[in-house]
């Protein structure tokens, strides 16, 4: 009988041989094949390689370094030719040109092979060219270390928001971008307080470098380009626009100027002990938009009156404000002075009146005075001192 052969012999047994498995891969080989398939997702997702470029997004420039590295390396072409499926190692695809790795280390971040745990996207050693762009054009904020100048600007901004002078309004354009305006963009005022002269980018567009203070007392020399894209980027930016010309306050309207409403400062009538205690200290402040007579004619029938006619001690004209921002302004300030009092109304039912403050008439007339200067935004009263005192 003619010698078989092994396989032969198992055949004529009837027993399967079993087919050789693959060598296994190294942890190495796994984490490069992981890579890859970064890559190839990509492509799937976008029918085009991964570009290295200033505008691209981080993880783009990282897989195109990625991408611009494992082609210049043979045994990775020779590990990953069996599964590009794309072509995508063969050339097919043209992107632009990346820097090399300084060093290994760098090149293992590149190709998702750092010593360190962490995500096959995790940028840990490499620095793209767009991150590095990014980092030039926004700089770091630091401390600005003449904020004392524009405290006050900041504090008066809010009060004109406040009282409605300011307004706030979705960015548009570029073009807005000027020394002088105003921003909100990540939750904080920013003002540009200087621009360099203008210069035309890489890209061929005009650009400017910007000193910009922010209200938490930083400043940071970004870009216009830059401080346009964050505007762009933040849902949530606005641009605060010029205060509303006009007086706050007079005695007569100037031809054209709008009645939006009127200061009252009522002391009351009632006899209850607090009220008779503290009669020449307690006052009445609120704003109305019609007549102040009509307003407190049936005052004694109202729990806000404390059930009770009060008397006019003085009124404020005002005109172009949001009546209820200012009431509300007014009650800020003065709220420590507040009367804590719970009365029942004709009915029978507790009500707390919020408009009672024991506060001196004079203290009433400076912060009107302080409203219309702008100045009121970071002052309260001190009881304890019976004035008005910077917040803090």
């Amino acid at each position: 009988m003619a010698d078989l052969t092994d396989e032969e012999l198992l055949a004529a047994l009837g027993v399967e041989p079993e087919a050789p498995k693959p060598a296994a891969r190294n942890a190495k080989e796994e984490r490069i094949i992981a890579g890859f398939e970064d890559i190839q997702r990509f492509v799937d997702d976008n029918g085009r390689v991964p570009v290295n470029s200033d505008e691209g997004d981080i993880f783009e420039c990282l897989y195109a370094v990625r991408l611009k590295r494992l082609q210049a390396l043979p045994d990775c072409l020779e590990l990953l030719a069996p599964l590009d499926r794309q072509g995508i190692l063969a050339g097919s695809f043209e992107a632009m040109d990346a820097p090399a790795p300084q060093d290994d280390e760098e090149l293992l971040a590149a190709l998702g092979l750092g010593t360190n745990e962490g995500g096959l996207t995790e940028l840990r050693h490499v620095r793209p060219s767009a991150e590095k762009k990014a980092a030039e054009e926004v700089a770091q904020r630091e401390k600005c270390p003449d904020f004392d100048r524009f405290k006050d600007l900041f504090a008066k901004v809010q009060s004109d928001l406040d009282l409605g002078m300011r307004t706030t309004r979705p960015f548009e354009l570029k073009a807005e971008i000027r020394p002088g305006r105003l921003f909100i963009v990540g939750g904080q005022k920013a003002y540009v307080a200087e621009m360099e002269e203008m210069f035309t980018n890489a890209q061929g567009r005009t650009d400017a470098r910007l000193r910009v203070i922010f209200d938490n007392g930083t400043q940071s020399n970004m870009l216009m380009r830059s401080l346009q894209r964050a505007l762009h980027k933040d849902e949530a930016s606005r641009r605060i626009t010029d205060p509303t010309a006009g007086p706050l306050f007079s005695d007569q309207l100037e031809e054209g100027d709008e009645s939006s409403g009127t200061i009252y400062v009522l002391r009351s009538k009632s006899e209850l002990p607090v009220v008779v205690e503290n009669q020449d200290l307690l006052h009445k402040v609120g704003v109305t938009g019609g007549s102040v007579e009509r307003r407190i004619a049936n005052a004694r029938l109202e729990a806000t009156f404390l059930l009770a006619d009060v008397e006019i001690v003085t009124t404020y004209k005002l005109a172009n404000i949001n009546r209820t921002k200012l009431e509300t302004l007014i009650h800020r300030v003065l709220e420590p002075a507040r009367l804590e009092i719970e009365i029942s109304d004709r009915f029978g039912n507790p009500v707390i009146p919020r408009e009672w403050f024991l506060v001196p008439l004079f203290v009433i007339d400076e912060a009107v005075e302080r409203i219309r200067d702008g100045s009121i935004g970071q002052l309260v009263y001190d009881p304890t001192e019976a004035r008005l005192v910077k917040r803090g």
